[in-house]
């Protein structure tokens, strides 16, 4: 497997759904040691110069005007640890835990936050050893850091909290201890360093603007695959139109339609046909599918920002020997782009379950009735569109946006928040639900081209047909509908229905 190489600089979304993924393993750039260790050394000389330095010398939040001794550094950091890790709920899957450890570890790497070298080796080991903490998913509000979620990632490395590992949770203990590691005793603003920032919200942020390319992609030959069944035009596809509206993913979208329709037998079985426009779900998809992509790659690019940036509190500044206490950690910048891309993804389930609803309906897609090979006797896709509507419903109750709210917390001191990590966890929910839909779209759509059958599709949607049909054949009367779903988001997970269509590079 190729490695992701962390330095704090140049993470990208594709490397965290990597190694998120465990198709990608890490190594660390020796090159960012420097780094580390000036902002270690920033630490210890404070101390040495009995400066007040909060988090570091005093208590946290509101407590921020107590006054810690010598004596009781270390214990303040391991408090901080052991307190904050109160989160509570379903835990976060694999890939979740796997992308929040890197984004931390890379985050740190940066060289602001003061935390020791050998802490940062730990929480890669955990990656390579697939020691994955667990972390239940309610508690952060996206400001002062992720601190709950941040917590219970940063127990194991001192030995304590919970973890899964070779199939079954165990105690940290005994998981560094097979794996031969051993936990840390935390340094000076180290617990602080660690539950300070964003990286919850960009992990899982990460993971699920990385599927949200994969699901667009699959939108788009399911669009195609709608407008072949539905004996479509490509007229509003036209690359003149879209010049004269020259929205970068309108554009890019409309070119890869053309292409994947391009020599259909079926297109021009019915060229002289009179039609002259199609149904909006139809005429409009490169305009609605573009603008999701827009809106996907402006928040990639936030995303991948805030992966490479110093977001904790306080940030150490080696060259002036400076401490200083800010906002960085606040989760406003990313807890935006996670509604948003809730808000876009929405809109693609929305768009695909208009197009499922006109190919069972026979009076507007000329198909038999449900697309069953004897209505009546027989539902064929009826149930499956009363799927595909449960799941847009339930992704319009997700998308409300949840930057808009706040709960003041702390004592007042924490009165504004920006519950990113809620965003996150929703953002990750909806493109689930779009997976789906775009995969009831895909069944339906390839069912129908099967009535039109002695006619042949163009190259690229055969051979998107080609690997459809090896997990999921034509209806051949009733029969359930789930496994056939659940083989085909199985298959659309790998990509190879968009390799064979030859549109994307995923």
């Amino acid at each position: 497997m190729k490695a992701v190489r962390l330095n704090g600089e140049s993470l990208t979304i594709r490397e965290v759904a990597g190694v998120a993924a465990r198709e990608r393993t890490v190594v660390i750039d020796g090159g960012a040691r420097n780094r580390v260790d000036r902002g270690v050394e920033t630490v210890a000389k404070a101390l040495d110069e009995k400066r007040v330095v909060y988090g570091v010398d005093t208590g946290f939040g509101e407590l921020a005007h107590v006054s810690i001794g010598e004596d009781d550094l270390a214990a303040l950091q391991l408090n901080l640890i052991r307190s904050h890790a109160t989160a509570t709920g379903d835990e976060l899957g694999a890939h979740e835990v796997r992308a929040i450890l890197l984004a931390k570890a890379n985050a740190l790497l940066i060289g602001l936050d003061g935390v020791r070298w050998e802490v940062i080796e730990l929480l890669v080991k955990l990656i390579e050893k697939d020691i994955l903490p667990v972390i239940p998913g309610i508690g952060s509000l996206g400001a002062s850091g992720d601190l709950a979620q941040l917590a219970h990632l940063s127990l194991p490395l001192v030995g304590e909290g919970t973890v899964r590992s070779n199939g079954g949770i165990m105690p940290a203990a005994e998981a560094l201890a097979k794996a031969g590691l051993a936990p840390v005793v935390l340094g000076p603003k180290e617990g602080l360093g660690l539950i300070n920032g964003t990286q919850g919200i960009t992990g899982l942020l990460s993971v699920a603007l990385g599927k949200a390319r994969n699901v667009l992609a699959h939108a788009e030959i399911a669009a195609a695959l709608s407008t072949e069944a539905l004996l479509g035009t490509t007229a509003a596809w036209d690359e003149r139109l879209h010049a004269a509206r020259p929205h970068p993913g309108g554009m890019a979208v409309a070119a890869r339609l053309r292409a994947l329709m391009k020599g259909s037998e079926i297109l021009k079985s019915h060229a002289e046909c009179g039609k002259v426009q199609d149904a909006y779900s139809v005429r409009c998809a490169p305009t609605v599918l573009g603008a999701v992509q827009d809106v996907l790659d402006r928040e990639s690019e936030v995303v991948e920002r805030e992966l490479n940036s110093a977001t904790g509190n306080p940030l150490c500044f080696p060259d002036e020997g400076d401490i200083i206490s800010g906002g960085n950690f606040h989760g406003e910048p990313v807890a935006f782009s996670a509604d948003f891309t809730s808000i876009v993804l929405t809109e693609v389930a929305s768009i695909a379950e208009r197009r499922v609803a006109r190919l069972v309906d026979p009076k507007l897609s000329g198909l038999p009735a449900y697309l069953a090979g004897n209505p009546g006797l027989e539902s064929g896709y009826m149930i499956a569109h009363y799927t595909a509507a449960a799941l847009v419903a339930e992704c319009k109750l997700l998308a409300h946006p949840s930057s808009t709210d706040s709960i003041p917390t702390s004592g007042n001191q924490e009165d504004h928040v920006s519950m990113g990590f809620h965003g996150a966890r929703k953002a990750l929910q909806i493109v689930g639900h779009v997976e789906r839909t775009v995969a009831i779209e895909m069944l339906a759509a390839a069912q129908g081209i099967e009535y039109l059958r002695p006619d042949r599709s163009s190259e690229p949607l055969e051979a998107a047909m080609a690997v459809i049909r090896e997990v999921v054949p034509p209806l051949d009367g009733d029969r359930s509908l789930s496994p056939d779903l659940d083989r085909l988001l199985a298959k659309m997970s790998t990509g190879e229905i968009v390799r064979a269509a030859g549109i994307h590079d995923l």
